[in-house]
């Protein structure tokens, strides 16, 4: 996306009333609403005795998050507020490692180990996370791709939930 497009969603999101608030709460509300989901999950596993199940639901999306992590830091793409010099919608002053997106990331892995126990709840999971995509992008602090690979790169790691269970 070019700096003009960036400028015309945030011309956009300021027409609203209090359209800049209302994106940052549903961005913060989507992501504890997957917390919440997450950790419910687990309990319920926890609960019904299966210890390999909760191990795996905790260990592969954090085991992924380290690694997509790492690989962040090494390829330290930078983000658009950088390259277009504008003040994103949300407070962020994090230089480079904008590629893949890990709130992005995050979402998708947990909604796709999440959908190995709960299709429904993975489902949801996911949805909200194409939410969230597009909120890390109108906001300026990714572009599309960072988005998509983060969604894509969670839901592969996720689908390693199936080949371990």
């Amino acid at each position: 996306m070019k700096k003009e497009t960036y400028q015309k969603i945030f011309n956009v999101v300021n027409t609203w009333s209090n359209g800049v608030r209302a994106i940052q709460v549903m961005g913060k509300a989507l992501t504890f609403a997957t917390a919440i989901l997450y950790f419910a999950v687990i309990g319920s596993q926890a609960y019904a005795g299966n210890w390999r199940q909760m191990a795996v639901l905790i260990l592969v999306p954090a085991a992924s998050f380290v690694a997509v992590s790492v690989f962040r830091r090494v390829y330290n793409a930078k983000r658009p507020y950088e390259i277009y010099d504008f003040k994103p919608l949300i407070p962020k002053d994090t230089k480079g490692k904008s590629f893949p997106s890990r709130h992005v990331f995050s979402i998708f892995v947990i909604g796709s180990s999440v959908f190995w126990y709960y299709p429904l709840f993975g489902w949801v999971v996911c949805l909200m996370g194409c939410v969230l995509a597009a909120i890390r992008v109108a906001v300026g602090v990714h572009f599309p791709k960072d988005v998509i690979a983060g969604a894509v790169t969670g839901i592969v790691c996720g689908g390693l939930t199936s080949l371990i269970l």
